[in-house]
């Protein structure tokens, strides 16, 4: 597994520079687009391309089932992930319209839900029936952890095959705030009071337990932060780890990877301590109201696109934002530039 993550090419630093000199020749004064220039020139760079394409998009979301759910520490029971995932395959779900509006393929996985859907539309690679409670003992064994990792890599190269320009990852599992907050307390060494967050809109009782819940579990597990595997095994979630082997998939393949929220964030940092570099095809997309969310962003070293107020995950906040990634390759590739408009730069 290693050897394929070692795959990973470096971004092409000389083809953004062509391409930025490029974007100086179009029709509007220098610097004007803002971020949309520096989004073009990053593209440019991943891709290895002068005019490259996001479009189509490919959506995975995984989901699996977390045991923590048993100490309370959610405002919804075990049960919604099976709906949920049954919603998304009968195409009801916010990120099923959102996809829609972006032309996106999009693809549900289950690497770990608690109990068993027959669907024609589900990719089933279940790894095992929901994570343990890692509150009493450790969530999976280190190699369900890698088997995790795997089928994620291999779903983000079989979309990508599909046609997918660039990858949105979206998860589904009550319970994976808790998780998350909890990976990212070890790879933070931040106090876990200042990472919890609501969720699913927990009640502030539930939230002060939440964080208790997760700081006794971490003492008890006590992961190695320098071996992301030990980390996933004992604190993490399946469908996290599928994200993670996702995006190392698309960086592979010099595809953007279009982060979501606070979860898929993680899954990023998750990522980035399996392969340094992996993040430079990284575009994170928005900003959640997750307080561990701007901590996550820190260690990343990324500003996101939008802050909408979102706490959704499903992959939504990165669809929302796709239409405006996309505006910076379409101004690479329609906008005339001073020269084949006739159009002067300036009086001398």
């Amino acid at each position: 597994m290693k050897q394929l993550f070692e795959s990973i090419p470096k971004v092409n630093k000389e083809m953004g520079r062509q391409v930025s000199e490029y974007i100086n020749t179009l029709t509007k004064p220098i610097g004007s687009l803002g971020r949309l220039e520096e989004l073009a020139i990053k593209l440019a760079e991943m891709k290895n391309e002068a005019f490259p394409s996001v479009t189509p998009p490919g959506v995975l979301v995984f989901a699996a089932d977390h045991g923590i759910t048993h100490e309370g520490v959610s405002a919804y029971p075990q049960a919604v992930t099976e709906q949920m995932v049954r919603n998304f395959l009968n195409g009801g779900a916010a990120i099923n319209v959102f996809s829609r509006q972006i032309g996106a393929l999009l693809e549900v996985i289950d690497i770990g839900v608690a109990n068993d859907i027959e669907h024609e539309s589900l990719i089933n690679k279940k790894i095992r029936y929901g994570t343990a409670n890692f509150y009493r003992e450790n969530a999976m064994s280190r190699e369900e952890a890698e088997q995790a990792i795997e089928v994620g890599y291999q779903q983000g190269l079989q979309i990508i095959k599909k046609g997918a320009q660039c990858l949105i990852l979206g998860e589904m599992g009550i319970g994976n705030t808790t998780s998350s907050s909890a990976i990212l307390a070890v790879l933070s060494n931040r106090d876990i009071s200042s990472l919890v967050g609501k969720g699913t809109g927990i009640s502030d009782e539930t939230l002060v337990h939440k964080a208790e819940i997760i700081k006794q579990a971490l003492e008890r597990r006590s992961p190695n932060p320098n071996d992301h595997i030990d980390i996933i095994a004992k604190v993490g979630g399946l469908e996290i780890a599928g994200i993670a082997g996702a995006m190392l998939a698309a960086a592979s393949k010099r595809v953007p990877i279009l982060v979501d929220g606070f979860i898929c964030t993680v899954a990023a940092l998750v990522a980035k301590s399996i392969f340094h570099g992996v993040d430079d095809y990284m575009i994170v997309t928005h900003q959640s109201i997750e307080p561990g969310h701007q901590i996550a962003l820190s260690l990343l070293g990324k500003k996101p696109i939008i802050d909408l107020g979102l706490r959704l995950g499903e992959g939504t906040g990165a669809a929302i934002s796709h239409s405006i990634i996309q505006s910076a390759t379409l101004m690479l590739k329609e906008m005339a530039t001073f020269h084949s408009a006739g159009i002067s730069k300036n009086d001398k």
